[in-house]
């Protein structure tokens, strides 16, 4: 008896360690083929989900899978504008003098301005304010012309918006330091041509090393407090005025003016990033001036273009004239011969081929255009310009607001703006 329940116990044993070695075996073989779909999947597309549930048999229940975790980043949230912008642009004199800083203080809090366009690298190739970038400290390309911590502070103090113009590859002073960025002559030499009492100067758009001295001074602008960039001058030279050496070039000028910004959008991570542009680029259909630039391509990287669509820019009627070219310039089907003195007309029919020409191409670029602030009277012949006072002020910021636009900014190099013009 006593034998009989020992063989018993040895055989139940015997039963249990079988059944837990099947059970072993099954469940291994099941984990081998899960394991080997996953890894295959994951080769093969982006999304192994799919992969995985096409593996199994359609003939099988198929339980819905556990979500993988994607791998792609985490989009960065574009910046934008709360409120549209009602801007003016200000010299460093105008933003030196704290006088004058008060002054504009006060028409910001009394009528409808809301924001102040100042420079940070000018026309003279100079950065505006004490400046730490590398390049520019070594060639002394900066001149303190403004208290830009205190000018930023009041203005934000004020609920003002601070927009910093940087000129970009337009500079007679950096090229002639640094030949190896410069645009060059056939020649060798640098590129370089007279302009009044100065010259003009072109620091290279299709140099990287170029590329980030910009981004550089832009990088410290947005740590002194600026809340947008302005790039102007953003561009090669006319070749329809200027000769230099193109011969290097492997690619669309385009293109190179493209890679600039993306790399500024990389490395200028949530700020806002905008362009001046010419009027005409609006109107021509191709890179007239080989610039670089055509409405579509400078659409791509920024999110706000600036047209300078000053009526007295576009060509008049004149004959004897350098601003002329006999005719005047057809706008949206409608010819002009003069102008600068129908101001609403051109601003609404330029804006109005903009719009249609971004919404055919599919951009979603914000349109804030840059309107006449000042009287031609300098430079156009007489019988050609009128007097910008009030009424032409608010006809060309209807013009905007008809066009479907809400965001101006008027340009006077004197800063003497009719003020009055303004809504409270």
């Amino acid at each position: 008896m006593e034998r009989n329940q020992k063989i018993s116990l040895f055989m139940g044993i015997l039963v249990i360690i079988i059944a837990i070695t099947g059970i072993i075996t099954v469940f291994f073989q099941l984990f081998k083929v899960d394991k080997g779909s996953v890894s295959e999947g994951a080769q093969a597309t982006p999304t192994p989900v799919v992969t995985i549930a096409a593996s199994i048999p359609t003939e099988a229940p198929v339980s819905s899978p556990s979500p993988i975790p994607t791998l792609s980043p985490t989009p960065i949230p574009e910046p934008v504008v709360e409120d549209p912008v009602k801007g003016l642009y200000l010299t460093t004199n105008t933003v030196g003098n704290p006088k004058s800083v008060q002054h504009y203080v006060e028409l910001a809090n009394s009528t409808e301005i809301n924001a102040y366009v100042i420079d940070i690298k000018d026309d003279l190739g100079e950065i505006c304010y004490e400046s730490r970038v590398p390049l520019a400290v070594k060639h002394d390309a900066w001149k303190k012309k403004y208290d830009v911590k205190e000018v930023i502070r009041i203005f934000h103090e004020n609920g003002i918006r601070v927009i910093g113009r940087v000129v970009c590859f337009s500079d007679p002073l950096m090229p002639l330091k640094e030949p190896d960025l410069s645009l060059m002559n056939a020649n060798g030499t640098v590129f370089k041509v007279p302009l009044g009492k100065s010259h003009l100067a072109w620091l290279d758009p299709s140099n990287e090393d170029a590329w980030q001295y910009i981004i550089d001074i832009s990088g410290e602008a947005v740590e002194f407090g600026f809340d947008e960039i302005q790039y102007d001058y953003i561009r090669f030279p006319e070749t329809t005025n200027f000769k230099y050496d193109m011969s290097y070039l492997e690619r669309e000028k385009s293109e190179y003016i493209n890679d600039f910004m993306q790399k500024s959008r990389e490395q200028l991570t949530g700020t806002i990033l905008s362009a001046d542009i010419f009027g005409s680029i609006c109107l021509q259909s191709r890179d007239a001036g080989g610039i670089g630039q055509t409405l579509e391509t400078i659409s791509e990287r920024f999110h706000y273009i600036s047209p300078m669509i000053y009526p007295s820019h576009f060509a008049n009627s004149s004959s004897t004239h350098y601003s002329g070219n006999g005719q005047g310039t057809n706008i949206n089907g409608v010819l002009y011969p003069k102008p600068d003195m129908e101001p609403y007309k051109v601003i609404y029919n330029s804006l109005m081929i903009t719009k249609g020409r971004l919404e055919k191409a599919g951009s979603d670029i914000k349109v804030r255009p840059y309107l006449q602030g000042f009287t031609a009277d300098t430079y156009l012949p007489e019988g050609y310009f009128i007097t910008y006072g009030e009424e032409q002020y608010r006809d060309q910021i209807k013009a905007v607001y008809d066009a479907g636009y809400t965001e101006w900014i008027f340009w006077n190099s004197r800063n003497t703006y009719v003020e009055k013009a303004f809504l409270p």
